[in-house]
C-alpha cells in the first residue's frame, strides 16, 4: 500500500496533461504504461494543484462511481456569481441528488432517439461545409472549413443560439482550454460566454423558440424549479464542450484513419451503419482527447488501486491511459476497428457520463462517412511531422491541411 508520505515534494512532479510523443502524437504519453504497472497512484499536478492520477481502467470505472469522490472540485470564489451574489450550478460539477436534478431537466434534448432523429439535419450541415471546403479547392484546413463549423453549428441549433455568434464560443473555449492562458484569461474566456449566455436566457423567457434554452426556461425557469444563472452556466458549459470535444475528435480521428487507409476506404464504401458505428467507437478510445478534466475530490479517506487518499485530496482519471490498458483490451496500441470498444472511456463513465455522447456519436458517424464518400482521395497536404496540435486538455489540432 502506498501512502501520502511516500511522494516526492510537488516541485518535482510531472504537469498534467503529459505531451504525448513526438514520434506518435496520436498515442498517449509513454509515462502512462509505467503509471499503470506500478502499485499505488502516481501523484502529479494540475493547475497549480497536486492530485492523484487514476492511470488503470478497472480502477476509473471503479473511482468514477465511488460517493466518497465529489465532482465538486472548482471553488465557489472561482465561479461566476449571479446579481443576487448566488453561485449558479455548474451540474457536470454537482453531486447527487442536485446533479441527477439539473440533468433530468436537460437530457431529454440528448436521448439516442432525438439525436437519431437530428441525422438528417446533421447530414445536411456535414454536406454543406463539406461542399463549401471542395469549392474552395485544395489544399484546406480541416479543422477550420470542415470539423470545427458541423458540431458548432449544431449544438448552436440545439441550444437556441444564433449561428452568426458562434465566433465568439469558438474564440473562447480555445482561449480559455490553452494551457498557455493565464488564470486571468481564462476567466475573462468564460465570462464573455456566461455574459453572453445570460442574456440569452433572459430574451428566450420574451422569445421562446423550439430549442433547449427555451425549454428549460418555460418548463423549470417559469416554475420556480430552475434560476437563470444556472441556466446560463450549463448551457455555457454545453456549448462549450458541444463544439470543442466533437470539432477535435472529427480531425484527429481524420489523420487516425488516413493513417490506416484500409480503414478510410472501408468507411467510404460501407452501407452497414453498424460497421459506421465501430469504427468511431475505435476511434474514441484510440484517441480519447480529453486529456485532464475528469477530477475529483475526496470527502474521506478512501483506497483506489492500492493507494490511500486523503479526505481533501484531489483525484485525476486518466481517461487516456485506462483506454489503452491491456486489461481492458488486448493490443491496444493497435487502431482495431474489429475489436469490440464500447466499453471505453472516451465519453466518461457513471452518473456524470457525458451528456452528449448521443450526439456527440451521430455527428463523428456522419461527418467521418461523408468524409471518406466524397473524398476518397483525402491525403494531407503537408508532412506528417509537420501537423500541429494544441496544448490543451482537450487534445485537438490547430489545423490540418489536406488536399485530395
Amino acid at each position: 500500500m502506498s501512502t501520502t508520505s511516500e511522494v516526492r515534494s510537488d516541485a518535482d512532479l510531472p504537469v498534467l496533461p503529459i505531451a504525448r510523443p513526438a514520434r506518435c502524437p496520436l498515442a498517449p504519453p509513454d509515462e502512462f504504461v509505467d503509471w499503470r504497472v506500478q502499485p499505488g497512484l502516481r501523484k502529479a499536478m494540475f493547475q497549480g494543484n497536486p492530485v492523484w492520477v487514476v492511470s488503470r481502467y478497472q480502477d476509473i470505472r471503479a473511482a468514477l462511481v465511488d460517493p466518497r469522490l465529489s465532482a465538486k472540485t472548482i471553488p465557489d470564489s472561482m465561479m461566476p456569481k449571479d446579481e443576487e451574489n448566488k453561485v449558479p450550478v455548474m451540474f457536470a460539477r454537482a453531486d447527487d441528488p442536485e446533479h441527477q436534478r439539473l440533468r433530468r431537466m436537460m437530457t431529454t434534448n440528448f436521448t439516442f432517439r432525438r439525436c437519431e432523429a437530428m441525422r438528417p439535419s446533421i447530414q445536411e450541415w456535414v454536406d454543406h461545409y463539406l461542399g463549401q471546403m471542395i469549392d474552395g479547392g485544395a489544399p484546406a484546413d480541416l479543422v477550420h472549413e470542415f470539423g470545427l463549423p458541423v458540431p458548432s453549428m449544431v449544438i448552436a441549433l440545439l441550444l437556441g443560439v444564433p449561428p452568426e455568434d458562434l465566433e465568439l464560443f469558438q474564440h473562447s473555449t480555445t482561449k480559455g482550454l490553452d494551457q498557455k492562458s493565464t488564470d486571468e484569461e481564462r476567466g475573462q474566456a468564460f465570462g464573455a460566454m456566461y455574459a453572453y449566455i445570460e442574456e440569452l436566457v433572459e430574451r428566450k423567457a420574451r422569445e421562446p423558440g423550439d430549442d433547449l434554452i427555451s425549454r428549460l426556461v418555460t418548463e423549470y425557469v417559469a416554475k420556480g424549479q430552475l434560476d437563470n444563472a444556472t441556466t446560463a452556466m450549463n448551457a455555457v458549459i454545453m456549448m462549450q464542450a458541444g463544439h470543442e470535444t466533437t470539432a477535435n475528435m472529427i480531425s484527429l480521428g481524420t489523420v487516425a484513419l488516413l493513417e490506416h487507409p484500409e480503414v478510410f476506404e472501408r468507411l467510404g464504401q460501407t452501407d452497414d451503419p453498424a460497421v459506421v458505428a465501430n469504427i468511431v467507437e475505435e476511434l474514441m478510445r484510440y484517441l480519447t482527447i480529453v486529456h485532464s478534466q475528469v477530477d475529483r475530490i475526496a470527502t474521506e479517506d478512501v483506497m483506489i488501486g492500492g493507494q490511500l487518499v486523503r479526505a481533501g485530496e484531489y483525484v485525476m482519471m486518466s481517461l487516456l491511459a485506462g483506454n489503452w490498458d491491456a486489461e481492458f483490451v488486448d493490443n491496444p496500441e493497435s487502431f482495431d476497428v474489429e475489436r469490440n470498444a464500447r466499453g471505453h472511456l472516451g465519453f466518461g463513465y457513471g452518473a456524470h457520463q457525458c451528456i452528449g455522447a448521443n450526439l456527440a456519436r451521430v455527428e463523428m458517424q456522419v461527418a467521418f462517412a461523408t468524409l471518406a464518400r466524397r473524398l476518397p482521395g483525402l491525403k494531407l497536404a503537408v508532412a506528417a511531422e509537420e501537423l500541429k496540435f494544441k496544448d490543451a486538455n482537450i487534445y485537438g489540432m490547430k489545423e490540418l491541411p489536406v488536399s485530395w
